[in-house]
């Protein structure tokens, strides 16, 4: 176990099962995402690892996974490094908002609002029209987050020896 202290001197320790946490959902999100790559990169998007984004409203320590994972599956986008780097900077003010959020179905939209990202790369990069490329980003979000996400998670939700092994 390693402490590792802050500015504000608040120590933080990570653990064996931290990193393997980390490394596990990492790797899970990579291969999820990379199975459909075609589906997963694009002005049409449906990332089925994006419902791994949910296990965060459960406990955040998968969070770190989660960004890694992601910028290593961005790394095989079209868009190269700029999906790596604004792609990933989605994922991660996803994992936040997700792990300050009390609301399943809430947490479930964060990652459609933070399509916008996608939008923005797509429009710079590849030269989309920005709206219809957000929207159409956004609707394949929504429809793997909030229609998937929120009925599969309400029901892992109920099952407590599940949710105890997550935490």
């Amino acid at each position: 176990m390693i402490n590792i202290v802050s500015k504000n001197k608040v120590s933080k320790k990570v653990t064996t099962k931290n990193i393997a946490i980390t490394g596990i959902t990492a790797a899970l999100y990579v291969v999820m995402t990379l199975a459909i790559a075609p589906l997963a990169y694009g002005a049409v998007q449906f990332r089925f690892s994006e419902l791994m984004v949910l296990f965060v409203y459960i406990n955040p320590a998968f969070a770190p996974g989660l960004v890694l994972g992601c910028a290593i599956a961005n790394c095989f986008s079209p868009l190269g490094i700029v999906d790596v780097i604004f792609g990933t900077m989605g994922t991660l003010c996803t994992v936040i908002a997700i792990s300050k959020t009390k609301n399943l179905f809430v947490a479930t939209l964060w990652p459609t609002v933070f399509c916008i990202f996608v939008g923005i790369e797509l429009y710079f990069i590849s030269g989309l029209p920005f709206l219809a490329t957000t929207a159409t980003v956004m609707l394949g979000e929504f429809a793997v987050v909030t229609c998937i996400g929120y009925p599969l998670f309400k029901y892992i939700l109920k099952n407590t020896k599940f949710i105890e092994l997550l935490k």
